[in-house]
């Protein structure tokens, strides 16, 4: 073997070696505060209740078969307020979210599938009791149909949006050693009374995180 390809395999080999070297093995679902969406998640809070007549949007059977293979946990739920308004929540949980092949989809793509134009509506922030939530707003389409949609993902206790700040996150906790868990939080409406359906579901989301035991917080809503 000459010079050049003896430092190629050695370079090979080093490489191998630091990939190896920082596989995660350690996972945060079993180490941190467990999650139980249904136990966690109260039926009633606030006023809010909910209403078994209405189910958010989910994927077809096709997706969904794929995606039972990286969630653990799912909840789908639509609440109604003293005032008939109604607006609809999911949680997908995940307890591999090491990569992009096991981490939770977003609804950009969930949506799209069941045949919805979505469009971008900004990134904002929330101020609840405990912290500032910095959210993903989209709106998505169909017809008459328009449903505002407010969304985050966490990783661990961090809360965060999708894109180069999940994989920048997922790669920090890789090179710790850990296989981080996280979920999708998504809230929505299509009640076109609501005149800022935004606002609306920031009402909603407050009323849930001061119901949500004080330690079980950040995996819900990131420190």
């Amino acid at each position: 073997m000459n010079r050049r390809g003896l430092l190629f395999a050695l370079a090979a080999c080093g490489s191998a070696a630091s990939v190896h070297a920082v596989r995660p093995t350690r996972r945060a679902a079993d180490v941190l505060e467990r999650v139980d969406l249904e136990a966690q998640i109260p039926r009633s809070f606030g006023g809010w209740n909910v209403d078994p007549a209405m189910v958010p949007v989910l994927p077809d059977p096709s997706v969904q078969e794929k995606l039972d293979k990286i969630y653990t946990q799912l909840i789908a739920r639509t609440y109604v307020d003293p005032n008939g308004r109604r607006v609809m929540f999911t949680i997908a949980y995940g307890a591999d979210q090491a990569t992009d092949a096991t981490s939770v989809h977003r609804p950009e793509f969930c949506y799209s599938t069941q045949g919805f134009a979505v469009k971008g509506a900004g990134i904002s922030q929330i101020q609840l009791d405990s912290k500032t939530l910095k959210v993903q707003r989209l709106i998505a389409t169909m017809g008459a149909r328009s449903e505002p949609i407010t969304y985050w993902i966490t990783l661990n206790n961090d809360s965060i949006l999708p894109g180069l700040e999940r994989k920048l996150t997922q790669i920090k906790l890789g090179i710790l050693g850990t296989i981080p868990d996280g979920m999708l939080v998504r809230v929505s409406s299509v009640d076109p009374s609501i005149k800022d359906p935004f606002e609306f579901q920031e009402k909603f989301l407050k009323a849930l995180e001061r119901e949500i035991e004080p330690s079980m917080r950040s995996r819900y809503f990131g420190t």
